[in-house]
């Protein structure tokens, strides 16, 4: 079969297995569906199978499908209702993840440059992964759930940040005042859009809902793809585009009419998790290199050291710091473990290393394939943890948290 053929045919039918695969396994243990559809990609791909090869479309794809997933999680992102002191202390906590991990891995490294790049892709927490996870097990709402939302919004935009400082190429002071005049933009964007109820763009969103026009579907991929474009134009990482362009939609779709949003959110996730995400995730574990890792004794020994860090670095500083009050022991070995589940942000530091020749391939594998395992693993073991904590997920009530409607 020809190479595009396949790839047409088999991605798709990789996303179908996937779904059916977590409703079949789901009656008996409750695994996130990106397990799935990493391993089923890993496994078809030119590591075992061969079935699907890489290809530049299939990245591109892949690449659109990883900025809808940041666009959701910033979309999902209810900064009010998470509360100040959520935000405050998931800050704090990754300020220490970030200096903990430089250091740690400048002395396995044994460079600081490499150490920088290790740090920061280790400081990561894959919202956008996590909340499809929290929808489905009722936690999005709950202090548990807006507590690790927070830790999880700065674990990503955090090292987004951070790439855009210290791994574009530039002087920091250079890539300060780029990451500023973005910010002017976005913000300016954001500002605009929170002033007013918009009547005459909200009309014209309801008139086009249930019509071939899908105004509103049409005008959020414009608007990821403005700031998309706009962040690799002036030449920061995409995925601050595209998660600026969620927290722009949010604010700027709010005003509709609770069923118009409800519509509007239902085709947005359709898109997103039934189309685009999925592809991303089947990529990833098709362009695992498995060969690269198991071939290269140090990479091997560095794959589990890098999953340890995770949670050293990442998750014991964010539970330490952002745990609700009134947890049980397992609800903050659960808390860890979400925040220690990291992929995307890893995938994204690891190609610039390589492709700036700053990150030995093996290495990059090691953490790539550190933050697979996280994403399988990780999760999995939370989601037990949590259903079996002694208080039987009653939780007191959120101080911080803004009472939600509906």
């Amino acid at each position: 079969m020809d190479a595009h053929v396949s790839t047409i045919v088999l991605v798709p039918l990789l996303a179908v297995g996937a779904a059916l695969l977590t409703t079949a396994v789901g009656r008996f243990a409750k695994i996130p569906l990106v397990v799935f559809e990493i391993v089923l990609g890993l496994l078809l791909g030119p590591s075992v199978l061969g079935w699907i090869p890489e290809t530049d479309a299939l990245d591109m794809i892949a690449n659109f499908g990883l900025a809808f997933l940041f666009f959701m999680a910033g979309n999902e992102i209810d900064f009010a209702a998470i509360g100040a002191r959520h935000l405050r202390r998931a800050s704090l906590s990754w300020v220490l993840s970030l200096v903990l991990a430089i250091v740690l891995a400048t002395l396995i490294a044994g460079e600081l440059i490499r150490g920088v790049y290790i740090g920061i892709a280790l400081t990561s927490t894959a919202l956008g992964t996590l909340m499809p996870v929290l929808r489905d097990a009722g936690e999005l709402r709950t202090p548990f759930g807006r507590a690790l939302t927070a830790v999880g919004a700065v674990g990503e935009f955090g090292p987004l940040l951070a790439i855009s400082l210290f791994l574009s190429g530039r002087k920091p002071l250079a890539a300060a005042l780029v990451l500023i005049g973005f910010a002017i933009i976005a913000g300016g964007a954001i500002w605009f859009a929170s002033r007013g109820v918009h009547p005459r763009f909200h009309a014209l969103v309801r008139a086009t809902l249930h019509t071939s026009g899908q105004f509103a579907v049409r005008f959020v991929v414009l608007v990821i793809a403005a700031l998309v474009g706009l962040s690799i134009a002036v030449g920061l990482d995409m995925l601050l585009g595209a998660f600026a362009a969620g927290v722009l939609c949010r604010i700027l779709l709010a005003g509709a009419e609770p069923a118009d949003a409800h519509h509007i959110e239902s085709k947005l996730e359709a898109v997103a998790f039934g189309v685009l995400v999925p592809v991303f995730f089947i990529n990833t574990g098709i362009g695992f290199d498995l060969q690269a890792l198991v071939t290269d004794p140090r990479a091997l020994i560095l794959l589990p050291i890098f999953l340890v860090l995770l949670i050293l670095v990442r998750g014991i500083p964010a539970s330490w710091f952002s745990v609700p009050p009134g947890s049980t022991f397992r609800d903050r070995a659960s808390f860890t473990l979400f925040s220690a589940t990291g992929l995307p942000i890893i995938v994204a530091v690891t190609a610039i290393g390589v492709r700036e020749h700053d990150l030995p391939v093996g290495t990059a594998t090691a953490l790539v394939g550190a933050g697979m395992l996280s994403v399988l693993l990780y999760p999995l073991i939370a989601l037990t943890l949590r259903r079996r904590s002694s208080d039987g997920g009653v939780r007191p009530a959120d101080p911080d948290a803004v009472p939600i409607e509906g």
